[in-house]
């Protein structure tokens, strides 16, 4: 078995990692005691793209239970956990390519590792998998019956594809699933976001103001935990009916260009390009924090603030580097503008990503059922999925909900009862 990962003797660790947040999967253990039995991937080569965690192990555990010849890479190359990706090759024999902190060129080459594998199935966090089977690697795109999509930004991508007519197969957007984005982006975003800024900076949210870019599902989950712990929290948008929830939320909502100019802390969770740029940087105030909670560091624009600099000084404290504007005021920019919760802490909790794994396992079974009849396109997960997987969540917390009555469902279906 090939494998490219920093060193096996961490993986003692690594398991004791993967077998506690298995403790807090009761859905995806469920899910892969059935698989072991009926086989449903059976001899199929699949390959993931996806972030090497604890919970990302999990999930591969139980594609290989269903009988998949399962290959990882990363999809962030500061969001792999080494122990992890140690124990998956040595305990689980299952191959991974990730190595935390490896550079632009390692990364590509353990994604072309993930496509040397000839999967049939794909899982991505971000696109760039299904990227390079569009561009440098076309020719392999043949083979793939369907991919998975697990971000807003990888979906985001993958649409602008299927509406420039260049998408080759069929992909699943996982990430816009209600068992994913309501609860993983809102709760997991939410929390694991505050928990790396702390982490990293040992900030006190209590009394600052906190600007955070974006009110979709991961902008309102930061908001919600930051107002929790007592932070002044300001929203910027560009949508407008986002911003007017945002404002009857309670969040005062106002353009970046003015937020610049008062915030403490500011974080990015858009999927967009240059969202704090270099005019931000200019206005903000001195030892202001920025971090980035969207997939890509280019939701900041990180060129823009080396030109303003005349100074950078690499981890002044872990994941923090400081930037010496020619003005003397000093900027601190968490985990390199990537993913601050995964690069400063260690992601969303396993409970969180127990719904949106057991997801995604239940895609993988369900496009080989529909192999040869998806077209090529972006398609949401089925509704009887999602229905599944918030059963199973429901039962694994002792929670039981009514059903409707006869008299219930006819009244549903019927239109002449009135007042």
């Amino acid at each position: 078995m090939k494998y490219d990962v920093v060193d096996l003797s961490l993986a003692p660790e690594g398991k004791r990692r993967i077998l506690w947040a298995d403790n807090d999967m009761p859905v995806l253990v469920s899910i892969r005691n059935r698989f072991a039995k009926s086989k449903p991937l059976k001899g199929k080569n699949v390959s993931a793209c996806l972030h090497i965690t604890a919970e990302t192990a999990n999930l591969a555990r139980t594609l290989k239970a269903g009988g998949a010849n399962v290959v990882l890479c990363a999809s962030n190359p500061l969001s792999t956990q080494d122990d992890v990706a140690a124990s998956l090759v040595k305990d689980f024999k299952i191959a991974v390519f990730a190595i935390c902190g490896e550079n632009r060129a390692t990364y590509y080459k353990h994604i072309n590792a993930a496509i040397d594998h000839k999967p049939v199935i794909t899982f991505d966090d971000g696109a760039d998998l299904v990227n390079e089977l569009h561009t440098r690697r076309k020719k392999e795109a043949h083979r793939i019956i369907a991919s998975m999509e697990e971000t807003t930004t990888g979906v985001i991508r993958l649409r602008a594809m299927a509406n420039a007519g260049k998408l080759k197969f069929p992909v699943i957007a996982v990430n816009d699933a209600a068992t994913k984005h309501l609860f993983d982006n809102r709760y997991g975003t939410g929390q694991s976001t505050v928990d790396g800024i702390i982490r990293a900076t040992d900030f006190l949210m209590a009394g600052k103001k906190v600007v955070v870019a974006g009110y979709g599902w991961c902008g309102r989950g930061l908001a919600m935990r930051a107002r929790g712990m007592g932070a002044i929290v300001i929203v910027t948008e560009v949508d407008a009916i986002k911003a007017l929830e945002a404002s009857m939320d309670g969040f005062a909502v106002m353009p970046m260009a003015q937020a610049a100019k008062v915030g403490e802390l500011f974080v990015t969770l858009t999927g967009n390009k240059n969202v704090i740029r270099a005019e931000h940087f200019r206005a903000m105030r001195d030892r202001a924090v920025v971090a980035n909670s969207g997939h890509f560091n280019v939701e900041l624009d990180i060129p823009g603030l080396k030109r303003l600099s005349r100074k950078v000084i690499r981890n002044v404290r872990n994941h923090v580097d400081e930037y010496i504007l020619k003005n003397n005021k000093r900027i601190y920019l968490l985990a390199e503008g990537r993913l601050i919760n995964l690069a400063a802490a260690e992601g969303h909790p396993a409970s969180v990503m127990d719904m949106s794994f057991a997801t995604q396992a239940l895609e993988a079974e369900y496009v080989m059922k529909k192999q040869g009849k998806l077209a090529v396109a972006v398609h949401d997960v089925p509704i009887e999925i999602e229905q599944r997987v918030s059963k199973l969540k429901l039962k694994s917390m002792s929670i039981g909900i009514d059903k409707l009555t006869a008299e219930q469902i006819e009244y549903l279906a019927s239109s002449g009862e009135g007042t």
